[in-house]
C-alpha cells in the first residue's frame, strides 16, 4: 500500500482527521506535502508561466493550503494535546516547515511574478490581497540578496525554535508544578474547587488537595483562601515559572536567555529589512502608524487611568487594615483582598454568581444571541476530534452552510493555558474546481470541569472569556469574503483583530441576553435581577488598575522592541516600565515576562498594544448598539446586520478603518471606552 494513503496528514479535503493522527505521521506527510509544495513554486517561477493572479493562485496556494492545513493541524495538537512523542515530531519538522515559509516568502521570482499582475483584472477583495502580498515579500526579505537573504531566513528558523521552545518551557513549568496540601489548609476556598483538587490527589494515589497553577485552581485560591502562607507560595510558584527565580527543579525550563536571543534576532532582523528597530517591523502592517504613536497611546491612556487605579489601591488598603487586620498587604494578598472589597461592596461574590453559569446553559444562551443579532443558526454536527471533551458545530444561514467550529472547553494536561481562536481553514472559492470552500475554527479555552456529577459552573469572567472567543470564530466564519487571502480573519490588520471579539463582551452586561443564559446549578433558578444589577454596579470595580495592568504589559513590550538595547538585560526595561505604570509595585523576584507567550511564542509581538487600540474601536462600535436598543434593552437586529455585514461579513478585504467608517459613518473615539469602563470625565 502507498504509505500516503494510510497517513491521514495527507487526505485531501474535508476536515484534519484529528482521532488518527499520530507522531509518526508527522515527518513522512510534512516531507512529502514540502517536495509537492516546492515544485508548486518551481512551476509558478518559470519564465514561461504568466503572470496572472488566478493562474498562480491555481497552482501555488492549492498546494500550499493542503500543507498549511495539515501543518495547522499537528501545531494545534501540539496546544491542545502534547506528548512528548508528539513535541519531539513537531520539533523536527519545525525547521523544515519553517524553511519554506521563509523561502517561499522571500523568493524574488515569485515577487516579480506578483509585480507584473494586471490589477485592473481583479476584483476589490483580490486587489486588496495581491496588494498585501507585494507588502509581505518586502517585509519577508525578497528586496534583500545575498549574505543578507542567507541570514534573513537563518533568523527565521531560529526564531520558530526559539519561540517553540519558549512555549514548551512556560507549558512543563505550569504542568509540573504541584502543591499537596489538606482540605483544612483550604478554608474559604469554594467546594467545587476543593473538589476537584481532591479529585486530582486521588488519581495521584494522594492523601488531601493537589493544587496547581492552572487557572482554575489558581485564581480562586488566590481570591478566597484565607491563609496568607497558602497564597504566597503559589503565587511565588506562579510567577517565577519558566525564570531564574524558581526551584531548582525546575531550572532546566528558565526563559531567560531565549528571551534575550529574541529580541537580539528580531533587532537584527529589522536592520536587515532597513528598519531602526522590529517595533517599526511591527506596525508596518498595522492600523498605527508609528511605534511612538502607538507609546504616545498608552501613556495618555495610563494618565487618563493612573487616578482611578490609586483610588482603587487607597479603597483596598485602608479595607485590609480596618476589616482584615492586614496593615502591610503583599503581593500575595491583594487578590484576596480586592475580592474581599468587592463582596463587602457590593454584596455578592463570584462564587455566588457561578452557580448560574453551566456551561451549558450559557451556551445556549450565546448560541441565542448570535442567531438573533447574526441573522444564523447553530447546530449540532460531526467531525473527528482530538479529546472527548471536544464538540463541533455547524453554522447556516437559510439552510446554507456558513462555517463551522470546534469547541474545546477545559483545562488539562498538556494543553497550552489561556483560550484562543484559531483558523483551521478559510472560506475560498477555490480556483482549482469552482467550488466555494466554507471556512472552519477552533475555539479553545480553559475552563474548569465539572464536579460531583454536575455540569462544569463558569465564572462571569469565563463567560466574558468564551464571548470573546467567539467573536475572533464569528469574524473568521461569517465572512462573505471569497479571496482566501483577504477573507474572514486574513488580512486583518492587527491591531484591529480583537474588534469584534471585545465587541461581543459587552453582551455579558446586558440582562436581556444574561437572562438567557443562566440556570442554578442545583435548583435551576435563573440568575435573580437583583443579583445582576450588584454585579453590573461592581463592573467597573477595580477598572483604573486592570487598565494599568494592560497597559504595562503592552508598554513593556513596545519599549522592548524599540528602545531596548538587546545587548542589555531585558529586566532593566521591565523595572522602568514597572515604575512608571504601576501603582502595585510587584516583589523583586516576579518574573512574569518569562511567561509573556503573546510576544515571545505568539503573533503579538510590538503589538500587544492591539487589546487597547481594539478596544476603543469595539466600546464605540457597541455604542451602536446602546443609541439603537430596543425598548426592552435587546440589541437591535437592524444594528446587528449593519454590523456583520460593516466588520464582519468584509473580513480583510478592505482596511480596518474602512470597514469601521462604513458602520459608524465616522472615524473611532476614545470616549465609549471610557465611559464603559467608568473613567469618563465628569461634568
Amino acid at each position: 500500500m502507498n504509505p500516503s494513503l494510510s497517513n491521514p496528514l495527507l487526505q485531501t479535503g474535508g476536515l484534519p482527521l484529528f482521532d488518527q493522527i499520530k507522531p509518526e505521521h508527522v515527518n513522512p506527510a510534512m516531507d512529502e506535502l514540502l517536495i509537492s509544495s516546492s515544485k508548486a513554486l518551481e512551476r509558478v517561477t518559470a519564465l514561461d508561466f504568466p503572470s496572472d493572479w488566478h493562474a498562480i493562485s491555481k497552482v501555488l496556494d492549492v498546494c500550499t493550503e493542503q500543507l498549511s492545513m495539515s501543518w495547522g493541524a499537528v501545531s494545534h495538537l501540539n496546544h491542545v494535546a502534547d506528548s512528548p512523542e508528539l513535541r519531539a515530531a513537531y520539533n523536527d519538522a519545525l525547521p523544515k516547515v519553517t524553511e519554506f515559509w521563509t523561502r517561499l516568502g522571500a523568493d524574488e521570482r515569485l515577487y516579480a511574478k506578483y509585480k507584473a499582475v494586471n490589477s485592473e483584472q481583479l476584483d476589490a477583495p483580490q486587489k486588496q490581497a495581491l496588494k498585501n502580498a507585494l507588502r509581505n515579500f518586502v517585509l519577508g526579505g525578497a528586496d534583500l540578496q545575498g549574505e543578507a537573504k542567507t541570514r534573513y531566513s537563518a533568523i527565521q528558523e531560529r526564531m520558530a525554535e526559539l519561540s517553540q521552545k519558549f512555549s514548551e518551557n512556560a507549558l512543563d513549568a505550569t504542568d509540573r508544578f504541584s502543591l499537596f496540601v489538606s482540605e483544612a489548609d483550604l478554608a474559604g476556598v469554594p467546594h467545587d474547587v476543593i473538589q476537584a483538587a481532591r479529585t486530582a490527589a486521588e488519581k495521584d494515589g494522594q492523601e488531601g488537595c493537589k493544587l496547581s497553577l492552572k487557572m482554575p485552581c489558581y485564581l480562586p485560591v488566590m481570591q478566597f483562601a484565607t491563609s496568607s502562607d497558602l497564597r504566597q507560595k503559589l503565587y511565588k510558584a506562579y510567577v517565577t515559572r519558566a525564570s531564574d527565580q524558581t526551584d531548582a527543579e525546575f531550572a532546566s525550563l528558565d526563559n531567560s536567555e531565549l528571551i534575550q536571543e529574541i529580541l537580539q534576532l528580531r533587532q537584527e532582523e529589522a536592520l536587515l529589512l532597513g528598519y531602526q528597530n522590529y517595533a517599526e517591523v511591527s506596525v508596518a502592517t498595522k492600523m498605527a502608524d508609528s511605534p511612538a504613536k502607538v507609546i504616545s497611546f498608552l501613556r495618555d491612556l495610563s494618565q487618563r487611568a493612573r487616578p482611578f487605579a490609586e483610588k482603587d489601591l487607597a479603597d483596598m488598603r485602608q479595607f485590609a487594615s480596618e476589616h482584615l487586620n492586614l496593615q502591610n498587604p503583599q503581593a500575595w494578598d491583594w487578590p484576596y483582598i480586592g475580592e474581599k472589597l468587592k463582596e463587602a461592596r457590593y454584596s455578592f461574590s463570584e462564587q455566588e454568581v457561578k452557580q448560574y453559569f453551566t456551561a451549558p446553559k450559557v451556551l445556549q444562551g450565546l448560541f441565542k444571541i448570535i442567531e438573533t443579532l447574526f441573522e444564523v443558526s447553530i447546530h449540532d454536527d460531526k467531525a473527528p476530534v482530538w479529546h472527548p471533551a471536544v464538540s463541533f458545530y455547524r453554522i447556516e444561514r437559510n439552510g446554507q452552510l456558513v462555517g463551522q467550529f470546534y469547541l474545546d472547553q477545559p483545562a488539562r494536561a498538556g494543553k497550552r493555558g489561556g483560550a484562543w481562536m484559531d483558523d483551521v481553514r478559510a472560506r475560498w472559492l477555490r480556483p482549482d474546481n469552482g467550488q466555494l470552500q466554507t471556512p472552519v475554527a477552533h475555539l479553545v479555552c480553559n475552563f474548569a470541569e465539572g464536579v460531583d456529577g454536575n455540569p462544569a459552573l463558569l465564572t462571569h469572567d469565563d463567560v466574558i472569556t468564551l464571548f470573546h472567543e467567539f467573536g475572533h470564530g464569528l469574524h473568521h466564519m461569517l465572512t462573505q469574503v471569497n479571496e482566501r487571502d483577504v477573507s474572514g480573519i486574513s488580512g486583518v490588520e492587527w491591531d484591529a483583530v480583537e474588534l469584534p471579539s471585545q465587541f461581543m463582551e459587552n453582551f455579558c452586561w446586558e440582562w436581556s441576553v444574561l437572562k438567557h443564559m443562566t440556570s442554578h446549578v442545583t435548583t435551576g433558578a435563573p440568575l435573580p435581577r437583583e443579583l445582576f444589577d450588584k454585579m453590573v454596579a461592581a463592573k467597573n470595580f477595580q477598572s483604573g488598575l486592570q487598565t494599568l495592568r494592560q497597559i504595562e504589559l503592552a508598554l513593556l513590550d513596545m519599549l522592548l522592541h524599540s528602545e531596548h538595547k538587546p545587548a542589555e538585560t531585558f529586566m532593566t526595561v521591565l523595572e522602568k516600565v514597572r515604575a512608571e505604570v504601576a501603582v502595585i509595585q510587584a516583589p523583586a523576584f516576579n518574573r512574569w515576562a518569562h511567561t509573556f507567550s503573546h510576544i515571545f511564542a505568539g503573533g503579538y509581538a510590538a503589538g500587544y498594544y492591539s487589546y487597547k487600540w481594539a478596544e476603543v474601536l469595539s466600546a464605540d462600535a457597541y455604542a451602536a448598539f446602546e443609541e439603537t436598543a430596543q425598548p426592552d434593552g435587546s440589541p437591535s437586529p437592524d444594528t446587528g446586520r449593519r454590523y456583520r455585514q460593516a466588520i464582519l461579513e468584509a473580513g480583510g478585504s478592505r482596511p480596518a478603518l474602512e470597514s469601521f467608517i462604513a458602520f459608524r459613518g465616522r472615524e473611532p473615539s476614545i470616549n465609549a471606552l471610557l465611559r464603559h469602563q467608568g473613567m469618563a470625565a465628569k461634568g
